[in-house]
């Protein structure tokens, strides 16, 4: 039984992950600190360690054995970044430093980094393509772009096989809508089943590529025994579909109200061409089918 690590592998992505790995037949480990999450969501079969990455010395000892580290814990809103811009470059560099640290010293086969369309900043080019020079611009994107050349880094200088993916707008089940930076699939989902409008910030046409999260556990998986990947190389996941915020308020349906517009990019769309060629992946999971999921979970049929 192979046995993989996952940082960051209590909370919404990363908890898919474990299942996902756990499924397929492998030992699953979970290092996580807990600060977003109560640990609810860590499959039962899975081994939990309470551990922040940016204790090196706690870290360190757990990656002995290792075969695969999906490294996916992260202070991962952008806002929270403006505002904290120290604290979350010690979790998201120093973090991502340390992780690579302890996986090349415990001779770790592979390790898959979550990074995300963050680092592509505001452009009107679409599709978004991994080869555009990142424009990030908040320190959180910054800290990704960091990480992904960490991932090369230490491809090319210690032998250390390492993939990244530039997640886009991820959705799915156990996603949290509470609080200041949630995102905009859970807090219209909040907001309907709380019976309020969607709030819809300037006109609405602004566009996003939503991803369903069982899509990319299964591109963490796959990327864990590719054999052309493994060089450091940048991926996209998403649909490969532009969604306007409308479009999303009507796939969900009910009342909503436009607010004033805030600072945000005004378009988003993978070019999904490397994951299909690397890894034979795509996504899966239409949106109507996932928002209709998430509608059950939120008690909104």
């Amino acid at each position: 039984m192979k046995k993989a690590l996952v940082t960051g592998g209590a909370g919404f992505v990363g908890s898919h992950v474990v299942d996902a790995l756990i499924n397929d037949g492998w030992e699953a480990l979970v290092i996580d600190n807990l600060y977003a999450s109560t640990g609810e969501f860590v499959h039962k079969e899975a081994t939990l360690h309470t551990v922040d990455i940016c204790s090196y010395e706690e870290l360190e000892p757990l990656f002995k054995g290792v075969d695969t580290v999906f490294h996916l814990a992260a202070l991962p809103r952008v806002q929270y970044s403006i505002e904290n811009p120290k604290e979350t470059h010690e979790v998201n560099v120093t973090g991502t430093l340390n992780v690579l640290n302890a996986a090349h010293k415990a001779q770790v086969r592979r390790v898959v980094f979550s990074s995300s369309a963050a680092v592509y900043g505001d452009t009107q080019i679409m599709p978004l393509k991994e080869d555009m020079d990142p424009k990030p611009l908040s320190p959180y994107a910054l800290h990704k772009y960091a990480g992904e050349e960490y991932m090369k880094l230490f491809s090319s200088v210690y032998g250390l096989k390492t993939v990244s993916f530039r997640y886009f707008n991820v959705y799915g089940p156990r996603l949290d809508p509470n609080g200041a930076y949630a995102l905009v699939v859970g807090k219209f989902l909040k907001q309907r089943s709380e019976g309020e409008p969607m709030t819809i910030t300037g006109d609405g046409k602004q566009t996003r590529d939503y991803v369903h999260v069982h899509d990319i556990a299964r591109a963490n998986i796959l990327a864990a025994t590719a054999d052309n990947v493994g060089s450091g190389e940048v991926i996209n996941l998403g649909s490969g579909k532009e969604t306007t915020v409308n479009k999303l308020a009507e796939i969900i349906g009910g009342e909503s109200v436009y607010i004033d517009p805030r600072l945000e990019p005004r378009r988003a769309c993978a070019k999904v061409s490397r994951a299909e060629s690397l890894l034979g992946w795509s996504a899966e999971v239409l949106l109507e089918e996932g928002i209709l999921e998430l509608k059950r979970d939120f008690g909104i049929l």
